[in-house]
């Protein structure tokens, strides 16, 4: 079976571009998931925000976690369980405006690093949003200004944490899923894997590798690119040993943001497969089908198409 897509993203600045470039659009096409090296955010940056969220985990949510999913996951377990997650997760708004300050438990420190690292972060998707762009033909900028809407784009990270599990077989850390969004950046465990995706039939692990960022891409990109990109199902299985850090951050369209095939890249005799929609109304849908199969979205969604005018540039 073909490796994992790792990408040195430093090579997109010598001769090798034209090479790293295609690496990016095999991954996109046929992967839906990839792993950036060298991205631009520093290395002790990194190790920083790897250090505050284990030690925010181990003071603040640890306990609440026994309390509240282990004993409930674990009580009686004879079969799978099908309806929740082995994992510990807050979740961190951005943009269009920041909640940073409304959560509660995070030190003074965490709450600055988290701020500094969702800046470095918005610029690596929207640097990854400008390569597509590239391999697709696109006029740069294009993906992030059909992401736009009226505010900008959506963006958010959930800071998960998969503590060790003493029944991996009956229930996984995270269930299989597409992303519904736009382009998502891990900041996974360099030790802990878990990560999977399903890949022709298998799951695929995606391996922990210090200080990389694992990118994905979700059901609006698949959208936007006339199903050439897919977001792809992925899931998280517990492990019996070590606790894995998750932190993945969503470059999202805004809320009223129109989503729809770009116009180059319909074909004459391939009319648009994908629906036109309003980002906010797919994901009220998305919030109850999450664990389900992504395609009856898509048709439910060509079902109340949206009659808002496209905005022409």
């Amino acid at each position: 079976m073909a490796t994992f897509p790792v990408i040195n993203l430093e090579k997109l600045n010598g001769e090798e571009r034209a090479a790293a470039m295609e690496q990016i659009k095999d991954a996109c096409e046929n992967w839906g998931f990839f792993e950036v090296l060298n991205h631009g955010i520093p290395r002790d940056f990194l190790d920083t925000v790897e250090r505050l969220t284990k030690e925010h985990y181990k003071k603040c949510m640890e306990q609440r976690f026994k309390e509240l999913v282990a004993s409930k996951a674990l009580e009686g377990l004879e079969a799978e369980v099908t309806d929740m997650d082995w994992e510990s997760t807050f979740f961190l708004r951005h943009l269009p405006e920041s909640n940073m300050a409304e959560i509660p438990d995070l030190t003074d420190e965490y709450r600055k690093v988290m701020k500094e690292f969702a800046v470095k972060l918005e610029k690596l998707a929207e640097e990854l949003l400008d390569l597509l762009c590239e391999n697709l033909g696109l006029e740069k900028g294009y993906l992030k200004k059909a992401f736009y809407g009226a505010k900008g784009p959506t963006f958010g990270t959930k800071v998960s944490n998969y503590p060790p599990c003493p029944t991996p077989d009956k229930i996984k850390g995270l269930r299989a899923h597409t992303d519904a969004g736009g382009i998502i950046l891990l900041f996974q465990d360099p030790v802990v894997g878990g990560l999977q995706l399903l890949k022709d039939g298998d799951w695929v692990d995606v391996p922990p590798l210090r200080h990389s960022i694992v990118i994905n891409l979700g059901d609006q990109l698949e959208v936007i690119t006339n199903g050439k990109y897919k977001s792809v199902e992925h899931r998280v299985i517990a492990q019996t040993n070590g606790a894995r850090m998750s932190i993945a951050s969503f470059y999202n369209p805004g809320s009223d943001a129109v989503i729809y095939p770009a116009p180059q890249l319909v074909e004459e005799e391939k009319k648009e497969i994908y629906p036109k929609f309003v980002f906010e109304d797919y994901m009220k849908l998305y919030a109850g089908l999450k664990f389900q199969a992504k395609e009856p979205r898509f048709e439910a969604m060509k079902a109340m198409e949206t009659t808002t005018p496209i905005a022409t540039a």
